[in-house]
């Protein structure tokens, strides 16, 4: 299977699902999704060095990524952000046969795991009018869930 298709339904679902602009509170830029965290706080969850976050779509920066030098690896450490609307976020939680979803509780005011095949488990948030993704990729499905977890915890320190 080639790897670039996975990764393109995603960007090309994620943009789609995603707002012109969103508001994000404490002096975080409205709409940018790599804002939201900093190359620290995700080299620390990751234990690798990352580069800075780079938007996925260079006219997109409500999709940012954070990968080592040299760019991301199909299997290799990474963290992707995506912010996402309220209605996105809802529509998310919607029961679909092969897709298996399970709530998460104590992350801002809604939360949910969802694990796509060939794309891994990634966690939706839901925090008043404002709602994003968090996906890392390269370790097993436990590990990755906790550092979602981990970094969506930070995301929301800043809301």
């Amino acid at each position: 299977m080639n790897v670039i298709q996975p990764v393109a339904a995603f960007v090309i679902t994620t943009t789609f699902l995603l707002p012109p602009s969103s508001r994000w509170g404490r002096g975080v830029q409205s709409g940018d999704a790599c804002a939201l965290l900093t190359q620290a706080q995700v080299s620390a969850a990751l234990g690798v060095s990352v580069d800075p976050g780079k938007p996925l779509i260079a006219t997109n920066p409500r999709v940012c990524g954070w990968a080592p030098p040299g760019g991301p690896r199909p299997d290799g450490k990474k963290v992707v952000v995506t912010l996402m609307t309220t209605k996105s976020f809802e529509t998310s939680k919607t029961p679909v046969q092969g897709i298996p979803k399970s709530p998460v509780s104590g992350v801002g005011d809604d939360a949910v795991y969802i694990t796509t095949a060939g794309m891994g488990t990634g966690l939706n948030v839901k925090k008043g009018a404002s709602a994003f993704q968090v996906r890392v990729g390269g370790f097993k499905e436990q590990q990755e869930k906790d550092i979602e977890k981990a970094l969506a915890e930070q995301i929301l320190a800043k809301m």
